[in-house]
């Protein structure tokens, strides 16, 4: 796949944070490696992380307090 490139670019970034003791900023780029295979193995047709939820969803609201949709 044509993306595929960023996840090597998020193990490099989280190995050279792993090395230099950057233990929270790799934890956070672990994640960021699963979101990013999974935005790719859905090719696109998955919902954006900024798409709209569904109504009815528990989220969260600008204050960061978990509020119903």
């Amino acid at each position: 796949m044509k993306n595929d490139w960023i996840l090597d670019v998020l193990t490099d970034l989280k190995a050279f944070a792993k090395a230099n003791g950057l233990v929270a900023l790799a934890e956070q780029l672990e994640d960021a490696s699963l979101v990013a295979a999974a935005e790719i193995a859905s090719d696109g047709e998955g919902s954006r992380v900024d798409a709209e939820p569904a109504k009815g969803t528990v989220g969260k609201d600008p204050s960061g307090v978990r509020t119903r949709l």
